[in-house]
Order: C-alpha cells, then structure tokens, then sequence
C-alpha cells in the first residue's frame, strides 16, 4: 500500500520519518510512505491518479482547506473547523479528517495543560483554526486571536462560529499586553520573537505556552517562555500525535507511538 504527504514546500517534513517508523513497527512491508511536491493547482490531478494501491494522504500547507471541496465525505470535525489534513481512501471514496485537533489535545495532556483560563492564539490560517477546536476541547468559551491582518481572518472567524467559540481580533503587535493562561503560537518562525524579547526582559510570561513549529527547536518564544518557568509544548509533541492518528485511519492498527517518537527525534538530533 502507498501513502504520502502533501504540500508546498514539502522538503522539510518529518512525517515520512514518523509513518515509515510506524510501519516498520508493525510490521507493514509493503507499505510506502513519501513526500509529494503539490499545490493548490495540483491537488485535483493528483487525488484522481490514487488508485486502490493508496491508503492515504497527509496534508499541510498550503492544502488543509482546498482539499474540502474534493472529498466524497468530511468528518464533522474537519468541516468545522474547515480544514481536513488527512485522506483515507476507502471503497473507492475519498473520506476526510483533521488529525491536528485531536494531536494537540493530546500533546497538551501529555504535558500536563488543563483549564487554561484565558486562551490566547497568534495567527489565524488553518493550524490556528484547529487550535480554537481545541481550546474548545479544554474547555475555553472565549478566545482572543493576534493576527498580523485582520481583513485576512475570515476564515478563522467562520470557524469559530462554527465551534461555538467567542473570539475577540486583536493586532498582533498588541498582544504583549495579555495575560492569558494559555498561549498557543501558530506564526512562522521569527513573528512572535518580539514577545519573546518582552518575557526573557521582564522574567515572566503566560503559565503555559505551545509553539507549533518543531525545527528548529527551541525556538525564541519556547526558550524565553521555558526560562521563566513555563509549561512549554513544542510542536514535535503535536506533529507525533496527529501522526500516530493518520496511522490508525489508514492502517487500522494501533499506532506505535514509542517507536514514532524515537525515530522522529533522532531525525531531528541529525
């Protein structure tokens, strides 16, 4: 069986590391897993050509929300929070999920990260958007989102009305001046080092902090949130556990997550 990850740029990415461990833990010899150059353009030609030798895709950027429109049938999850960043083929049919959701949540109980109070998130695309699922998921009512573009977080706040989450727009230059329990960065790298200046200059900042990017680790934010004695999440954690659910859709098996996270982390370690 094949199977492989989406998107553009796509080098960089760890998951085939993480699915070729999970297959060669449980024992799946002929499966494959690879990386796939694809854009926005692209993506309809290529979903057509999987053919029943394909068990699957994973999906990052920029593909999460173009894919919606080319599913048989989405989970109510993946429409929610409108985007789906895994294709499980089946009977012929292409069935979409949002394994991000579910990672996280799982990231931040591993963790530790319960009842946050006041949820902060920085940015609005589509790992922002899951991010609100699951603060959703942790109980938070109200969330406050620090965009660059408030114009551009339509999406974000279609979602949130989906979700049921209140989520007040703030600039993202503002967001120095909040105190949240919980703050989950979902920026590039670089966009949110001016907060990280801020908390190493004053010895404090919020009591728990996840910051989705996982290379290169720690990033500004992670260091100056993990010195001042905060909770700290990385986005390895979230990248594992979305992973390990890809594998169980897919597969059918239970994932092999010890074995995943060895593998992933020695990637990084290189």
């Amino acid at each position: 069986m094949k199977a492989a990850v989406l998107g553009s740029p796509i080098a960089h990415s760890l998951s085939p590391v993480l699915h070729r461990a999970a297959y060669q833990a449980l024992g799946l010899d002929g499966w494959s897993y690879e990386a796939i150059d694809c854009d926005e353009a692209r993506l309809p030609g290529l979903l057509a050509g999987c053919g029943p030798e394909w068990a699957g895709l994973s999906l990052t950027m920029p593909l999460k929300r173009a894919v919606l429109p080319l599913l048989d049938r989405a989970e109510p999850l993946a429409l929610a929070v409108g985007g789906a960043n895994t294709v499980v083929f089946a009977g012929g049919r292409r069935h979409g999920y949002n394994t991000d959701v579910p990672g996280l949540v799982t990231a931040l109980a591993e963790a530790g990260v319960a009842a946050p109070g006041p949820v902060l998130i920085l940015g609005a695309g589509a790992t922002a958007c899951s991010a609100l699922a699951a603060a959703r998921e942790l109980g938070a009512a109200k969330v406050t989102v620090a965009v660059r573009d408030p114009a551009r977080a339509g999406e974000l706040l279609a979602a949130a009305e989906r979700l049921a989450v209140a989520v007040a727009l703030m600039p993202l230059a503002e967001a120095a001046g909040e105190r949240p329990g919980l703050l989950i960065s979902t920026v590039p790298a670089g966009a949110a080092d001016f907060l990280a200046a801020r908390w190493a200059a004053q010895g404090e900042a919020p009591p728990q902090v996840v910051d989705v990017i996982y290379a290169p680790w720690p990033t500004a934010l992670a260091a100056a949130a993990a010195a001042a004695g905060s909770v700290v999440v990385g986005g390895y954690a979230m990248l594992l556990h979305q992973a390990a659910r890809q594998v169980e859709l897919m597969t059918g098996r239970a994932a092999p997550v010890a074995a995943m996270r060895a593998a992933g982390l020695a990637a990084l370690a290189r």
